[in-house]
């Protein structure tokens, strides 16, 4: 990730917090319609899932320029995630459904060149958070 990919995954962002709400339903209408096998996943208030998201994205968007400071934050979540049955290909999906809500939010304003910055944004963490997990995971299974 270059700093001018992070400029734009910030600025962009900064545009899609106007809207956070009908983001977040757009981002999960958008992922239980292309993997509809993660939806028994979510079994909480999906408004406050909706809340939970938006705040979470923000903090990794922010933190962006410190990558270091948000790893470990980014690993805690995703040995969280595999306590609710979140598999590495998920990620994949919930990319997708990313990038998909950026276009429909920032219509215009979601330029190739933004594209290209998220994807890189979102491969860094969910890299990060995979491996995370798959340590968790190994981590169990010696303690079984």
């Amino acid at each position: 990730m270059t700093p001018n990919d992070i400029d734009l995954v910030q600025s962009s962002f900064a545009k899609v917090v106007p809207i956070k709400e009908a983001a977040a339903e757009l981002f999960y209408g958008r992922l239980f319609e292309i993997a509809p096998e993660v939806k028994p996943l979510f079994k909480g208030d999906m408004k406050e899932q909706g809340r939970k998201l938006m705040m979470t994205l923000g903090v990794v968007v922010n933190g962006l320029k410190d990558l270091p400071s948000i790893v470990p934050a980014a690993e805690a979540l995703a040995v969280k995630h595999n306590a609710y049955g979140v598999e590495p290909a998920h990620y994949e999906v919930v990319g997708a459904a990313l990038l998909w809500t950026l276009e429909q939010g920032l219509g215009p304003d979601f330029t190739p060149a933004t594209k290209a910055a998220w994807t890189s944004a979102y491969g860094t963490l969910s890299g990060v958070m995979i491996a995370a997990s798959a340590r968790s995971a190994k981590d169990m299974e010696h303690t079984a």
